[in-house]
């Protein structure tokens, strides 16, 4: 079901209204590329069914496959669960939440990247740390995570989320072993959210050795922070389908915007504090793009990163191993199977679903020649009859 309103509709609203945001180059391109997705003003191509029974012409825009755009994301959020579906182990798997003070909010605005790369290296140190350690698992384990920066009211809230097994291979035999916690919790959160401060000021001010002063350093390091986990998710299923909630997840979701006109945007969020309870928030329209603009990532930044057994130099090799191990998979209970949608595919045809669609004509920004619009209205006319 489609969203009746846009960010793409929010930013044509807005104007040269953005020129007063004080938005950077990269954040003004990002913006730029939301509002002209799909639209005549990337071009297009038109295809066609190569079916001689068929001959569908289909008329397509191009996107701006931007990473922050809500129209891109989609397909590319399925297409990244089907290429992890075949690394899950038949192990449980725990979600682990890091999540940064506001006091280093401010520092996050000017400089994005320690910040953020900063949060990976805490976070992997930590349960590296917890992992190695005899009295907790004493295994090499791994790590999926996911940054997001935001919080409901688009305000800024840097947190982490991690998707960890609930075990890890012995460093000399490659022996798999399981989580000794019998798969209630990971490690003990208080004593992973100490090491977890400590490592984090320290992997920021090895790559900002400025950037915290000394009486900020001390409030910091003087407060509890933030490190949530779960219980592990029941089955590889389910942690495919919270993958599918988090990997391609932008700011905002279109659905989530209500009313939207020259002046304000309306937006539906969950309170928490009253135990995830439906509001209703209207900003001004230009504080709403600043707000959306404050969790645009800074170029090449990587906001899914793999670690250990689950990293790319390692993967290949290290499941291979654990498989062979795992002779008795844990037995889960049975859960609903989701439809995901599948993401777009280019060769279907619309109408008689076969593989068979070809470009024969591709344009820019003046459109396609007129004897192609003739013939999609000639098209639509005979579909109307």
């Amino acid at each position: 079901m489609r969203a009746t309103h846009t960010m793409a509709g929010v930013l044509e609203h807005l104007g040269q209204q953005i020129v007063h945001l004080g938005l950077n180059t990269w954040q003004r391109r990002a913006l730029s590329a939301m509002r002209r997705c799909r639209t005549l003003a990337l071009g297009g191509h038109i295809d066609k069914c190569s079916e001689v029974s068929c001959g569908h012409l289909r008329l397509s825009y191009n996107s701006c496959r931007n990473r922050h755009c809500p129209k891109c994301q989609g397909s590319a959020r399925e297409r990244w669960i089907r290429a992890r579906e075949e690394e899950l182990l038949p192990v449980p798997y725990f979600h682990v939440v890091f999540t940064l003070p506001a006091a280093i909010n401010r520092l996050a605005l000017y400089r994005p990247t320690a910040v953020y790369g900063s949060l990976f290296k805490a976070a992997w140190a930590t349960l590296q740390q917890f992992a190695a350690d005899p009295k907790h698992l004493g295994a090499d384990t791994g790590m999926i995570a996911i940054l997001h920066t935001w919080g409901q009211h688009l305000s800024l809230h840097p947190h982490l989320h991690c998707i960890v097994p609930a075990g890890g291979l012995t460093k000399q035999n490659k022996r798999w072993i399981s989580s000794k916690n019998k798969g209630k919790f990971l490690f003990p959160v208080k004593a992973m959210s100490s090491v977890f401060r400590a490592k984090y000021m320290a992997a920021l001010r090895k790559l900002e050795p400025t950037i915290i002063d000394h009486d900020m350093g001390r409030k910091l390091m003087k407060n509890q922070w933030v490190v949530y986990a779960k219980r592990p998710f029941f089955g590889p299923r389910m942690v495919i389908e919270y993958l599918g909630r988090y990997t391609h997840r932008i700011a905002i979701s279109e659905h989530r915007l209500q009313t939207v006109n020259n002046q304000s945007v309306s937006f539906a969020y969950k309170d928490y504090r009253q135990g995830g309870k439906n509001k209703s928030m209207t900003l001004a329209i230009a504080e709403f793009v600043r707000r959306f603009s404050m969790h645009i990532l800074p170029k090449g930044f990587t906001r899914i990163r793999h670690y250990g057994i689950l990293s790319a130099t390692r993967k290949k090799r290290d499941l291979v191993l654990i498989r062979k191990q795992i002779t008795q998979p844990i037995k889960y209970p049975q859960t609903e199977k989701k439809k995901n949608a599948l993401p777009f595919d280019p060769n279907r045809c619309p109408k008689c679903g076969k593989q068979s669609m070809i470009t024969l004509i591709e344009f820019d920004g003046r459109g396609p020649p007129r004897t192609w619009i003739l013939a999609l209205e000639r098209q639509a006319a005979k579909k109307k009859k």
